[in-house]
């Protein structure tokens, strides 16, 4: 192949086409290409070095109408896509020979060709090469590129591929790197892939929510399961009335209350069953069943405790108890009075017991007399004599869920959680409470038990709720510390020693003296948990009669009312609140009033019932020898057969 007048022998002088078809081969087959198709040999480029710039002889294509001349400013170059990745720059050693390039990945649009870094197409041999600069080290600016003529096909030259439009997963043709245009676009694409999975989780976790019937109710939603169905009904007028016993209601008859008891009272569950039924306006007996023989009574015990203790004390007695000054200077003494129901709980927290002293009142008191400086609490507990236990209780029985070691100072009954009705108890409530007073003085419990001196000054004093209140809350809940508590107080006041023993002496002794037949009675403590105490029914039905009496002819009726105030409902209160829950008690809901019992093996119910006539009927039945939960019912069925039996 030889230049001659500017063009190549035997062709005629082609017009640049971009891109071009040359490709780097190697040997003989670059030779035979150039030979063959007109395209050039690869042109060697020399070495740059700082001190000798790059210059590359090309050969200059000739003059066109309209064409732009070697001299001229600037110089139109033909269209031409992009390459798939920008090349780096040029390299001061000889370009190694690429293999045949692939068709590019079609362009959204044209692009302006990029710095000259690739073998270029020589032109016609009828051009003259003129030396052109290239400049390394520095990014070259691509000329504007003009739109020329389509390029010509060559023989044996198989043509680009066309340009096609650029796809979705496409993006520029550089990225931020200056390496390509796959580096920004996946990464947006991730985020929002993302930020899509992330709300869509969020949709669903609400709807999720909303579709739960509580959320739906709570939030009134049209598909709430209790959303109303329809518009609300019209607002019914309600007269309440509270329904009492009607003295002109008609008497039932003996013959009337044994026949409704006939079967209910027979039940094999009852075991071993004494009892009787009694007409409180009359006196009458209507209905009894070997009701003089002395039974364990359990807990319808307190019944005679609440009334001995109601006729021989006064009704708004409170207890008192007291801080004074020690003998040893720092040393204050609590002087314990018998209240046990001293709450440690702060001023927002509800006691168990209504109406509770406050621990805290104590504290601020006894620090505004010293001014705080108080290094020891002592207790003087001189007050109670005797065991803390009965000696004819279970062992196991205090400390328990239901029993305290009987003290004279304790808070919240002894309860290590005092909001807590079936707490354990402390095993010495007057040690913890000490303890407790102490540390809320910041100061220390002394050890034991000392006595404080009958002239020591007061430094603070808190009063127990009333005796009737007192009173209430042991029947209701059937609290077992309080009975034998209450009973110390009637022992003290009847001067008898405060002990176990003496509580329960003083309490046959006031009763006996008020016209009770005590009569084989027998009493080991006034809580019932002593299985050697001994009652027949005739008692605790006597008592209440008095105390349910509807005229005030008698005057043991006005003592003893509280009695009945403190018995608890059946189906809504104190240890009733889960019973009369069967068919054969239900009609009783509400209608009886009554002190439970329960032992092994032993089972007592004693209260009052008011017919469907409006006549108040007193009961006491006392079982014994079957369980416990078969008793109960059986129990419950047969005051509820009074409720509803009319027996006339």
């Amino acid at each position: 192949m030889s230049e001659k007048d500017g063009r190549f022998d035997g062709h005629e002088a082609a017009e640049p086409a971009w891109p071009s078809a040359d490709s780097d081969l190697t040997g003989s087959q670059n030779d035979l290409r150039g030979s063959q198709s007109g395209a050039t040999h690869e042109l060697p480029v020399p070495k740059v070095t700082p001190d000798e710039p790059a210059t590359v002889w090309v050969t200059q294509p000739p003059p066109r109408s309209g064409a732009p001349t070697a001299g001229s400013e600037s110089v139109t170059r033909p269209h031409r896509r992009p390459p798939p990745q920008q090349q780096p720059p040029p390299q001061p050693q000889q370009q190694p020979r690429q293999p045949p390039p692939q068709p590019p990945p079609p362009q959204p649009r044209p692009q302006p060709p990029a710095p000259v870094q690739r073998h270029q197409d020589i032109p016609p041999a009828t051009t003259h090469a003129v030396p052109m600069r290239i400049e390394p080290g520095s990014e070259p600016t691509p000329a504007p590129a003009t739109k020329g003529d389509p390029p010509r096909e060559r023989p044996g030259v198989e043509s680009a591929a066309p340009e096609q439009p650029a796809t979705a997963e496409q993006g520029d043709s550089t990225g931020s790197d200056g390496s390509g245009g796959a580096v920004a676009r996946p990464r947006r694409r991730r985020r929002g892939l993302l930020v899509g999975a992330l709300a869509l989780i969020l949709v669903v976790a609400v709807g999720v929510t909303l579709a739960l019937p509580s959320v739906a109710n709570r939030l009134a939603l049209p598909w709430a399961p209790n959303a109303p169905k329809g518009e609300p009904p019209e607002p019914v007028a309600v007269t309440r009335t509270l329904q009492g016993p009607d003295p002109a209601a008609p008497a039932a008859s003996p013959s009337g209350v044994a026949a409704a008891l006939q079967g209910p009272a027979s039940a094999a569950a009852l075991g071993d069953l004494t009892g009787n039924v009694v007409d409180p306006a009359s006196g009458e007996v209507l209905w009894e069943q070997r009701a003089n023989e002395v039974k364990t009574p359990a807990s319808t015990t307190k019944i005679l405790a609440a009334a001995a203790a109601l006729l021989e004390l006064d009704h708004g007695m409170q207890i008192p108890t007291r801080v004074v000054e020690g003998d040893e200077p720092g040393t204050v003494v609590v002087v314990a009075g018998g209240d046990v129901t001293l709450t440690g709980l702060r001023d927002d927290e509800e006691s168990l017991y209504p109406g509770a002293a406050r621990l805290d009142d104590l504290v601020n008191q006894v620090k505004e007399a010293t001014g705080g400086a108080v290094d020891k609490v002592a207790v003087d507990l001189s007050i109670f004599a005797g065991p803390t236990e009965a000696p004819s209780w279970d062992p196991a029985d205090a400390p328990s869920t239901f029993a305290a070691p009987v003290e004279p100072v304790m808070l919240d009954g002894g309860r290590q959680q005092a909001t807590d009705p079936k707490s354990q108890r402390h095993g010495d409530p007057a040690a913890a409470f000490a303890g407790e007073l102490a540390e809320r003085l910041g100061a220390q419990p002394a050890p034991g038990a000392v006595q404080a001196g009958p002239d020591a000054r007061v430094l603070g004093e808190v009063l127990s709720p009333p005796l009737t209140e007192l009173v209430d809350a042991m029947l209701t809940q059937s609290d077992n510390l309080l009975a034998d508590v209450i009973a110390r107080h009637v022992a003290i006041a009847t001067g008898v020693e405060p002990s176990f023993t003496g509580g329960a002496q003083a309490t046959l002794d006031v009763l006996a003296r008020n016209d009770f037949d005590v009569s084989g009675v027998k009493l080991s403590d006034d809580s019932g948990l002593s299985p050697e105490n001994k009652v027949a029914a005739t008692l605790l039905s006597e008592v209440l009669s008095v105390a349910a009496a509807p005229t005030g002819d008698d005057p043991r009726t006005a003592k003893l009312r509280p009695v009945v105030g403190g018995l608890p409902v059946a189906g809504g209160s104190g240890t009733l609140e889960g019973r009369y829950d069967t068919e054969a008690s239900d009609q009783g809901k509400g209608w009886v009033r009554a002190k439970t019992g329960t032992l092994s093996g032993v089972s007592t119910l004693a209260g009052v019932v008011l017919d469907k006539d409006g006549r108040l009927l007193v009961f006491s039945l006392m079982s014994s020898g079957t369980s416990i939960d078969a008793a109960r019912p059986a129990l419950d069925a047969v005051a509820a057969t009074l409720r509803d039996c009319g027996c006339r």
